[in-house]
């Protein structure tokens, strides 16, 4: 009932599918409010899908992604499978955060060729990093799109077509087993401290950025 491989694996799993989700989500969305015209019909059409995919329970995402990576890829109870999942997931959240906080700039920002990135990016970076720190946090604490997905396994797998549990899977497990009770209690405190963490450094790197901008 080691802690040490949950937290390894939650950490990969983390940030691999930050990796994928985030420049997918920013960019998505810096197309749809700065680039795409505007009552353009496909514009409405993603924002419906995204909010709607938003409010799916994980447990749908999870039997997508079984269905998906474990069995149409054949990759069974993999790392890559769970992460992929979960960028699956988290995608919608980042998309919308991020586009709700650009629109937020006000438009007089938008002036010259550079303007987008030297100015109206670092202005929505708070919005864009509340959308970053709900995707870790349902991250973290998701427990059911990953059994179906990346596994149990108590241990670090050698690669990552291993299969392998995170925190919230490994207090899942502990608690049903009912041998592990402290152990359980203790994952739960490791997980709220790392979401306190998270929200902390994301805190300090937008006030930064904001300085900047400013």
């Amino acid at each position: 009932a080691s802690l040490m491989p949950a937290l390894v694996n939650t950490i990969v799993m983390t940030g691999l599918s930050l990796l994928i989700a985030v420049p997918l989500g920013i960019f998505a969305a810096i197309y749809l409010v700065e680039y795409a015209k505007r009552g353009n019909r496909l514009v409405s059409i993603v924002r419906i899908t995204a909010e709607t995919l938003t409010g799916i329970p994980s447990i749908v995402y999870g039997l997508f992604g079984f269905l998906l990576f474990a069995v149409a890829l054949g990759w069974s109870y993999t790392i890559l499978g769970g992460a992929m999942t979960l960028a699956i997931m988290i995608l919608p959240t980042i998309m919308r955060t991020t586009e709700e906080a650009l629109k937020a700039v006000p438009d007089s920002y938008r002036e010259g060729s550079f303007g987008l990135f030297q100015v109206v990016l670092p202005s929505a970076v708070p919005g864009i990093l509340a959308g970053i720190i709900l995707a870790v946090g349902r991250i973290v604490g998701e427990t059911a799109a990953l059994m179906y997905t990346a596994g149990t396994v108590a241990g670090i797998p050698s690669n990552l077509f291993g299969s392998g549990r995170t925190l919230a899977v490994h207090m899942y497990v502990l608690t049903n087993e009912g041998l592990y009770t402290n152990q359980s209690y203790a994952t739960a405190v490791v997980l709220l401290v790392i979401v306190v963490c998270i929200n902390a450094v994301s805190g300090f790197i937008a006030k930064k950025v904001s300085g900047k901008a400013a």
